[in-house]
């Protein structure tokens, strides 16, 4: 017998295809601590939390479809004020002295003329038609000052299952498709309200975008072709 979710996963989808674009951000890779690697595309975590200011609610763990791209990527240098667990470089002002040993200069990659898509489903996509023609909070991927601006009105489209589609620049979970240029990245689905908690998953992503490739639990966007997968979060 067929399970439910995998027949709902064969019926076409009505969905709000929503584009945006960010001049700059930085997601940094949890993978390794210590070293400032930047993920070269959003965790769905992180577009999970955009959504949230949009909405104003705490959480908004809604399956979505997910692509992304930079059109170039640098390393930018930063201070940072750390101060001792011991108290003793203690802050004056909002941050600690120089002579206290309290500044260091560090690499920050980061990414440029980032552009995501994004893809709701009906069920969840007419409270964000709404929520983006007046967001509550503003609109930011990555950093407080990486914001978002939207491409133009969101669009309503149908997603259609497929066998075989343009991957392009799409995040799909690991196994899903046979693109041989993609690479593995561990990300983040979800990160529990107090923040004690992370799931983290693998996906695939093309950074040059893929063709035409045999997919699996997959759809098709009937605007443009792209292969589209719904990313679903573990609810806490």
């Amino acid at each position: 017998m067929t399970s439910p979710v995998l027949e709902a996963r064969r019926a076409p989808v009505d969905a709000l295809r929503i584009e945006l674009a960010v001049p700059f951000a930085s997601f940094r890779d949890p993978m390794f601590p210590g070293v400032s690697r930047c993920l070269p595309v959003p965790p769905p975590s992180t577009v999970r939390g955009m959504l949230a200011a949009a909405t104003g609610r705490t959480s908004e763990p809604v399956p979505l479809g997910l692509a992304a791209t930079a059109g170039a990527h640098g390393i930018d240098l930063e201070t940072y004020h750390p101060i001792a667990a011991d108290g003793s470089n203690p802050a004056i002002g909002g941050r600690v002295a120089p002579r206290k040993g309290g500044m260091t200069i560090r690499e920050r990659p980061f990414l440029a003329d980032v552009r995501v898509t994004l893809w709701i489903p009906e069920a969840d996509g007419r409270r964000f038609e709404a929520a983006f023609r007046r967001p509550v909070w503003g609109l930011r991927l990555g950093r407080s000052q990486d914001l978002v601006h939207p491409v133009g009105p969101p669009r309503w489209t149908v997603l259609r299952p497929a066998d075989r589609a343009m991957v392009g620049h799409a995040v799909a979970p690991a196994g899903a498709h046979t693109a041989p240029q993609a690479v593995s990245l561990r990300m983040a689905v979800s990160i529990s309200i107090d923040r004690l908690s992370t799931d983290y998953r693998p996906f695939l992503w093309c950074a040059d975008a893929a063709g035409d490739h045999d997919l699996v639990d997959a759809f098709r966007d009937e605007l443009d072709g792209q292969a589209v997968w719904l990313l679903d979060e573990v609810r806490r």
